[in-house]
């Protein structure tokens, strides 16, 4: 895990207001925070307020009843033994009459035993071993104690993930969005990307608001003024899904600066829940590249360094396509070759379920992405690499490209 000490940021940058050229920078010098504006416990802007009361909810308010009733407790014994005199001889009365009662001679005893009723024991069923390929090591074998780690269930969970990846491939949606380009979903992403750190949310989180973008992009076609307002209502979702303690509302109003309207933010989260038939467990490639991680047995700052690779294709369309499984494992195996850790081993191939030829195209694409950064207008991911707290790997010089060429050829032999 991360070292909880953080080094402090700089203030959230806001977006312009819609009517004030949203997309054409991503700061507006000269511009003061806004302090009157409802902030919740989360919000790096607010300090910590006390819950409201739960209110009443035992039976509390009972008690005085209960303390009258023992006062009177002279009463109360005296009608129990008026009642016990009359069940006593009510009792009596039912025993006659139910001993006049005579039983047919063709009625047979319809008893049911309970070695009837009892089923015949079962023999317990055993648990089936996993058998995994010769070379290929039980990555889950170690944390079986762990009752959070769900070690059972990790391979299964992971090949349902793979198998939902089919139902959330995106389509080439930027060319029926007539007035969103691709430089407009980069400045959005890098504005996301600031409110994830600002916010200290999860990373899932914020992997999960930028696909929600995009397959809202994908089934909706939107003015450039409504931009902002999905991606803040994307992170709100997200939140909701990922979070333990989630942002309030209002702080989202903050950081849109009062652009839109609680309304407008309400009906939007609706109607992107609505687009997305509220299916939003959409796989993302954090989840699978901490999996694969494990499998090679990197160490924190080599996993850094893939998130830090796979973090910069958030803001690239060209990556939108690619599947999260594929992404993670292709951002990884370019680490390890950055770090010298080797090549792509038996386990890893079983665990992700693609060998080292499959990825070889990705890395060099996603090698060429290291070698263009960073950008003067996106500079979010960079600058958050930077800091010692990961490590600094942004700062880290490309891998040649003759390497990955030299390797993909003999591959391909």
């Amino acid at each position: 895990m991360l070292p909880s000490t953080r080094h402090p940021r700089p203030a959230l940058s806001k977006l312009p207001r819609p009517g004030k050229s949203v997309f054409e920078e991503n700061v507006r010098p000269g511009k003061e925070d806004c302090t009157q504006t409802k902030r919740s416990p989360s919000s790096p802007q607010g300090g910590a307020k006390k819950r409201s009361a739960f209110g009443d909810i035992t039976n509390a308010h009972k008690n005085q009843q209960l303390l009258q009733k023992k006062k009177d407790g002279q009463k109360v014994l005296k009608k129990t033994k008026g009642t016990a005199k009359n069940n006593e001889t009510n009792l009596k009365r039912a025993t006659k009459k139910v001993a006049t009662i005579e039983v047919p001679e063709d009625v047979k005893d319809t008893t049911v035993t309970s070695e009837e009723v009892t089923p015949p024991k079962k023999q317990e069923e055993q648990p089936v071993e996993q058998t995994l390929p010769k070379d290929v090591e039980d990555i889950d074998k170690d944390s079986m104690d762990d009752p959070f780690a769900s070690s059972e269930y990790a391979l299964d969970i992971f090949n349902y993930m793979r198998s939902r990846e089919e139902k959330f491939i995106l389509p080439n949606y930027i060319d029926v969005q007539r007035d969103i380009s691709k430089e407009m979903r980069a400045i959005l992403v890098d504005w996301v990307v600031e409110v994830q750190e600002n916010f200290e949310l999860n990373h899932e989180t914020l992997y999960l608001a930028v696909k929600l973008v995009d397959h809202y992009l994908a089934a909706f076609v939107i003015a450039r003024e409504k931009l902002q307002l999905i991606g803040s209502t994307a992170v709100l979702v997200a939140s909701k899904f990922e979070e333990r303690c989630p942002p309030c509302l209002d702080d989202f109003l903050y950081i849109c600066d009062d652009a839109y309207k609680r309304e407008e933010l309400i009906a939007m989260e609706m109607d992107m829940l609505q687009k997305l038939n509220f299916d939003i467990n959409i796989p993302v490639p954090y989840r699978f590249l901490r999996r694969f991680a494990k499998c090679a047995h990197a160490n924190m700052e080599t996993l850094t360094l893939a998130r830090y690779i796979c973090e910069l294709t958030l803001q690239e369309y060209d990556f939108v396509q690619e599947r999260a499984s594929k992404l993670a494992a292709s951002c990884l195996y370019l680490a390890m070759k950055m770090k010298d850790l080797g090549g792509w081993t038996a386990t890893l191939q079983y665990y992700s379920g693609y060998p080292a030829t499959d990825l070889l195209p990705l890395m060099k694409k996603l090698n060429s992405l290291l070698k263009n950064q960073p950008n003067d207008k996106l500079k979010a991911v960079y600058s958050k690499y930077t800091h010692r707290v990961f490590f600094e790997v942004a700062k880290l010089p490309a891998l040649d490209m003759r390497r990955l060429e030299e390797e993909e050829e003999e591959s391909n032999r």
